[in-house]
């Protein structure tokens, strides 16, 4: 996988990848290999600027219009029109779907205008759809007051999360919070109305965790036609029950491929996604939670597993024609030191997950940072994440300095 990379920059058309987060790493690492040249937006929060593969850096704006503006700008100053313009997160994503026309004037865009990406990014919208198409998904409730909330007649624990992440709330950027009783709910409740819109709170039943429940069915997609699939078990996650993946192993074949065909086609979507799922062990069926239209925490695994997602996009921005494929599996991936993190959770839970089989994964996985030909930013990462907890014993020790 050690391509030499290509040193004109405008011999070979590129790509501009917004890097907020270490997915980026996963697409500029694809794509370098291969003598694509890869420019990034970058917020100083991610690795990803360490990269080898990195040719030129910009520092990202925090704010969606003044991204817009900088990306225009980099076009016209520098002659990239027909670059990909990939996104690695949410707000990226909203914010290129949103400014379709302008950028697409420049850019090869890989990711639909706002009418079809609001549908993953509004789960109420997620959830509207997936009823249309008879896809499973955990019972839901709206409330737009405290009345509502006094009146929901589902099962606990529940959790209460933002409809979207769009907002800069510590709500709009939270994943969920787990109410045990309508007391708790009630009280997360006002919390939350305290800093964020009711419009953007959902209440969901919360379906039972543990191992052998959370699932992912990724793909790249034309006009919601499937053309590359991985199946994946997201088996460790930090923090256990809400948070990010950090070991995630490859399937043959998982049972969520119709919902979310059918999902998919209904929107005639294009690009890269991500379908979540958790199996409900109470009835046996798969039902669906998150939509990601836009490279996920776990897409470096998936070029290991034969589905090399960041290229395939690139070449069907590109024009070009894109086979179909689907991941083998058996193929894990780790994100080393939030794995180390997950296992050390798991073991204050008192999970029935053994250390033997927590090393034994270890040695096994790819691991997102620790490439050979790509070094830099897995110690970038361990400084990053050295000073980040500094900060925070700083912080509770009342020493702390902005």
């Amino acid at each position: 996988m050690n391509t030499p990379v290509n040193t004109n920059l405008h011999k070979k058309t590129g790509a501009v990848v917004l890097a907020s987060s270490y997915t980026a790493l996963a697409v500029v690492r694809s794509l370098g290999r291969r003598g694509i040249p890869v420019w990034i937006l970058d917020d100083r929060r991610s690795p990803t600027r360490y990269s080898r593969y990195v040719r030129r850096t910009f520092d990202l704006p925090s704010d969606g219009t003044e991204q817009a503006g900088l990306l225009l700008s980099i076009a016209k100053e520098h002659g990239l029109e027909g670059w990909s313009l990939f996104p690695d997160g949410d707000k990226g994503a909203s914010m290129i779907a949103r400014h379709y026309e302008q950028l697409g004037a420049y850019y090869r865009l890989t990711t639909p205008s706002w009418d079809i990406l609001q549908w993953a990014v509004d789960k109420k919208l997620t959830y509207q759809l997936a009823d249309e198409v008879g896809a499973a998904y955990p019972r839901v409730f709206y409330p737009k007051n405290r009345q509502d909330i006094d009146r929901i007649d589902g099962k606990f624990p529940m959790i209460v999360k933002p409809i979207h992440h769009q907002g800069q709330d510590a709500f709009s950027n939270g994943r969920a919070w787990q109410a045990n009783n309508a007391g708790e709910l009630a009280q997360i409740y006002a919390e939350m109305t305290q800093i964020a819109d009711p419009s953007v709170i959902l209440v969901q039943e919360m379906i039972p965790g543990g191992p052998g429940t959370q699932f992912s069915f990724a793909a790249l997609c034309v006009d919601g036609t499937v053309r590359a699939e991985v199946f994946a078990e997201r088996k460790r996650l930090t923090p256990a029950r809400f948070g990010v993946s950090a070991y995630v192993e490859s399937y043959d074949f998982i049972d969520i491929r119709t919902a979310s065909q059918k999902w998919l086609e209904k929107i005639r979507y294009t690009g890269l996604v991500e379908i979540e799922y958790m199996l409900d062990k109470r009835d046996s069926v798969y039902k669906m939670l998150d939509v990601n239209t836009r490279p996920w925490g776990w897409i470096a695994m998936c070029a290991y597993a034969g589905v090399d997602f960041p290229y395939l996009m690139w070449k069907l921005s590109q024009g070009e024609t894109v086979e179909e494929v689907r991941g083998r599996g058996g193929v894990g991936w780790s994100r080393t030191m939030f794995d180390l993190a997950a296992m050390f959770e798991l073991i204050r839970l008192r999970s029935s997950v053994s250390i033997f089989e927590f090393i034994g994964t270890l040695l096994r996985a790819k691991h997102e940072m620790y490439i050979s030909d790509d070094l830099r930013p897995a110690f970038m990462e361990f400084f990053l994440l050295a000073a980040r907890a500094y900060r925070k014993v700083l912080k509770i020790l009342g020493l702390y300095k902005p």
